[in-house]
């Protein structure tokens, strides 16, 4: 029975100094960030509408998913500016377009689109400056008015794009 013990203890004691080297060492980012330890703050200013369509609250919403994302994931505190990493950018489009044509020559999908074009900045490593185009999309079926979906995909379709731009800036997945 002691034998026991001492294994699972020793056990236990393994995992924990190897945990504590991998964090110790970047290996593993228990929040999923590869982000230096030395990098404090961010800098999100508010993304533009430089596009037509869309409902009015669409970067309003997208701002607010993607500020609290950061804060959410990463221990980086919210500047107004001059942060150590810095993003900004605008939403370039919101269309909808047709995806699969039915025998009629009707769309039996269609696909609704929103681009966002970012600028990040690194200030301790600015060989990871970028400017990028990130887009996702949702499709629905024609028998469907956008008006009637567009409640339920637009969130769907933020939520990605701001998860893609956290993992190209702070996952670098």
């Amino acid at each position: 029975m002691k034998n026991k013990v001492k294994i699972t203890l020793l056990r236990s004691f393994s995992l924990f100094v190897f945990t504590l080297y991998c964090y110790s060492c970047k290996i593993y980012s228990f929040t999923g960030t590869t982000l230096s330890s030395d990098l404090k703050s961010i800098t999100i200013q508010n993304f533009s509408m430089a596009t037509a369509g869309g409902p009015q609250n669409l970067t309003l919403n997208f701002n607010e998913k993607l500020k609290e994302y950061y804060q959410r994931n990463t221990n980086l505190k919210l500047v107004p500016q001059e942060g150590d990493l810095f993003l900004a950018g605008a939403i370039t489009a919101y269309e909808q377009s047709p995806v699969s044509a039915t025998a009629g020559d009707k769309a039996a999908l269609n696909r609704l689109t929103i681009r966002v074009d970012v600028q990040f900045q690194n200030k301790l490593t600015p060989d990871e400056d970028f400017e990028k185009e990130f887009s996702f999309y949702q499709d629905f079926s024609q028998e469907q008015s956008l008006n009637d979906v567009e409640a339920a995909l637009v969130p769907k379709i933020l939520d990605q794009l701001v998860l893609n731009i956290f993992n190209d800036t702070a996952a670098q997945w």
